[in-house]
């Protein structure tokens, strides 16, 4: 492992590492914001961010605002990218696919299967890799924007015990019904409907066969992605017919951006503080 870049941030540690992802076949960056917990010697909790389309390690540490709020309360924060990277990995032309567009999931299609374990990177690797070089304690949530809240969601519900709490931002909460995630799913999964749903918030919680971690999603009524691709009133119904947790909070005025994150972002780490702490 190789750090690329470190920047003093209230009173801890803006990182970026590079590494060779056995699981993805290529090279890896993360960002990790280390607090001053962190510094001063402390195992602490690790809060994953999951960032979406588009994006890479670095969105969520440069615009995101977050690291004064882990450094009160005593958080590591990891941000992975979105998908594995390189000349000899698969891409697409398109922004919502390939490179970029990864969906965090496992490839079973060619050309993605040979490099896309996205799910497998986030799940195992990339925490294990955590753990090994970093003083981190067993604790750990996730939480994520847009293509990286729908992950989240689905793998909280997904992996019982091991997450502590979960959040979103705008989420795509039934990517089986909307054409962000029937392009990815068609492309990385396949046509069979039904190897689709593992990877559906909505359908893991009409399964009722999910873990019951409370959930917690803020959505912009402004959002340009609101009535395509996000539907956050499917995710409602779900949960309400399942009799599922879930606090989902509508903002007036708010769009997809990371304006809206940052203006949140202190709230979501404080709520996975308290699990995280307890």
């Amino acid at each position: 492992m190789q750090r690329t870049e470190r920047h003093a941030s209230f009173g801890g540690w803006q990182e970026v590492w590079q590494h060779r992802s056995e699981v993805l076949s290529c090279d890896m960056k993360f960002g990790i914001y280390l607090p001053p917990a962190a510094v001063r010697g402390e195992a602490c909790p690790v809060l994953y961010w999951l960032s979406g389309l588009t994006c890479n390690e670095q969105n969520f540490i440069t615009k995101a605002g977050a690291q004064q709020y882990a450094a009160q309360h005593g958080l590591i924060l990891v941000a992975p990218d979105t998908s594995p990277r390189g000349v000899d990995v698969a891409d697409d032309a398109a922004y919502d696919l390939g490179q970029g567009a990864g969906f965090y999931l496992n490839a079973t299609q060619a050309p993605w299967a040979a490099h896309f374990r996205m799910e497998d990177y986030i799940v195992q690797e990339l925490p294990a890799l955590i753990q090994q070089h970093f003083a981190v304690t067993a604790a750990q949530s996730i939480f994520g924007h847009s293509m990286g809240g729908h992950v989240a969601l689905t793998l909280a519900l997904r992996y019982p015990g091991r997450y502590r709490s979960v959040s979103a931002f705008s989420p795509i909460v039934a990517p089986s019904q909307v054409p962000w995630g029937e392009k990815a799913f068609s492309a990385y999964l396949g046509e069979d409907r039904s190897q689709w749903a593992a990877h559906d918030a909505c359908a893991l919680i009409q399964s009722q066969l999910s873990e019951r971690l409370p959930l917690l999603v803020d959505q912009g009524e402004a959002d340009d992605f609101l009535a395509n691709q996000l539907q956050p009133q499917r995710l409602q119904a779900a949960c309400d017919a399942a009799g599922h947790p879930l606090t989902l909070r509508l903002h007036p005025g708010a769009d997809h951006s990371y304006y809206f994150i940052a203006s949140l972002i202190g709230e979501h780490i404080a709520h996975h503080a308290q699990a995280l702490k307890r």
